[in-house]
């Protein structure tokens, strides 16, 4: 496999990790980006565009991060409360009267950051057409009943994240997440990351699909143990109903989902849009300054929820809306903080060492939070920096 593109002194253990990724692990199409203290210092991409094609990836093919669009959703609301414009502890009700219905008046805006608004799941699913409705999502979660009292557990809210975000976005400012992104963030600074796809960047993006390939360790394993088996097979756990909210999932491959904004699901990237987005979230990067005050940084990584999840059935770790390092998401090190993409995308960044990660895939696996994959990848980069 030719790999392309180009890895500063010392980053060369992450050339070799990536290459092998596709030697051993069934890569088909990737790239993956590492910035340092706002300098970019790898940049990598292989492989072909399209999971079944054979045209190349190109510097700038972008692909769907699933999962990892909630930590780029997540900036939104942190940066409306590091400007003034939105109280995290502050009731949801407050800025969304509606959602008060069904015993949800104490609801704060830091439980849907920590996933522990008890509202994972909803009685009645949405369809793929009724998804990409902006307004249809938040409506079926203001009419839902919490599954546990708000703020005294916690568990992974995979969908129902990203229209309780989204509408909140809407009731302060006017616009749904991925247009105000769009306008304040990624806009200005010129990221090839989006949340909801504009028709004139279609052609960038590559086709998605499944791939096999030998068995990860640690996170959310292809044979994990039976527990969580069994709760992802049992129709009425909080697992299944809780990822399907809607019911069939959407085809992530269509023109109209990519267009959609679903801040919990469907931003999609390149690799180095991803990892500079959180370059930048904790530092200057080239003709920009950072977004995230010294603060902001520590009220996202600060842990706010732990233990076992009521969804996923493993430990977790949640500070608001990022996942924290640890034995279900490794990430480089204990002050890391950033979100996996169920299947393989991943994005995060390490104040510490200024470190940020970005690592974008057309290959989906089975693997919820730690793909083996991405975690070659980043202990590459534990090696380049002697940790």
């Amino acid at each position: 496999m030719d790999v392309n593109g180009t890895v500063a002194e010392g980053f060369e253990p992450v050339r070799e990790a990536f290459a092998a990724n596709f030697e051993t692990l069934g890569e088909r199409g990737a790239s993956v980006a590492v910035y340092r203290d706002g300098q970019q210092v790898v940049d990598l991409w292989a492989g072909t565009k399209d999971i079944d094609g054979t045209t190349p990836w190109e510097h700038g093919t972008a692909q769907v991060v699933r999962s990892a669009t909630k930590g780029i959703a997540a900036a939104v609301l942190l940066l409306l409360h590091q400007r003034g414009q939105l109280d995290l502890d502050a009731p949801v009700g407050h800025y969304w009267p509606e959602f008060k219905a069904r015993g949800k008046e104490r609801v704060l805006v830091r439980h849907v950051l920590n996933h522990r608004a008890g509202l994972p799941v909803l009685d009645h699913p949405l369809t793929p057409e009724q998804a990409l409705d902006p307004l249809r999502g938040p409506a079926a979660v203001a009419a839902q009943a919490p599954v546990w009292e708000p703020g005294t557990d916690h568990g992974y809210h995979a969908l129902t994240y990203g229209w309780m975000l989204d509408e909140l976005v809407r009731r302060v400012t006017g616009q749904g997440a991925g247009e105000w992104l769009a306008a304040q963030v990624t806009g200005p600074l010129g990221l090839d990351l989006w949340l909801g796809l504009p028709d004139s960047e279609a052609h960038r993006v590559g086709r998605a699909g499944r791939v096999e390939g030998p068995e990860p360790t640690g996170g959310l394993r292809a044979r994990p143990k039976r527990s969580v088996t069994e709760a992802y097979e049992d129709p009425a756990s909080l697992t299944r109903r809780a990822f399907a909210a809607i019911t069939p999932f959407p085809e992530q491959n269509d023109p109209a989902y990519r267009a959609a904004a679903l801040p919990a699901t469907n931003a999609i990237a390149t690799a180095d849009g991803l990892a500079r987005f959180y370059a930048t979230l904790i530092g200057d990067t080239a003709g920009a300054s950072r977004l995230f005050t010294p603060e902001t940084v520590e009220l996202a990584r600060a842990e706010e929820s732990a233990g076992p999840d009521r969804v996923l059935v493993v430990g977790t770790r949640f500070g608001l809306g990022y996942m924290l390092h640890g034995s279900a998401s490794p990430f480089l090190a204990p002050g890391s903080f950033g979100h996996p993409g169920r299947g393989g995308a991943l994005g995060f960044a390490d104040p510490e060492s200024g470190i940020a990660f970005g690592y974008v895939t057309n290959g989906f696996r089975k693997t919820v939070t730690a793909d083996p994959r991405a975690q070659g990848l980043v202990r590459a980069v534990r090696q380049a920096l002697g940790l």
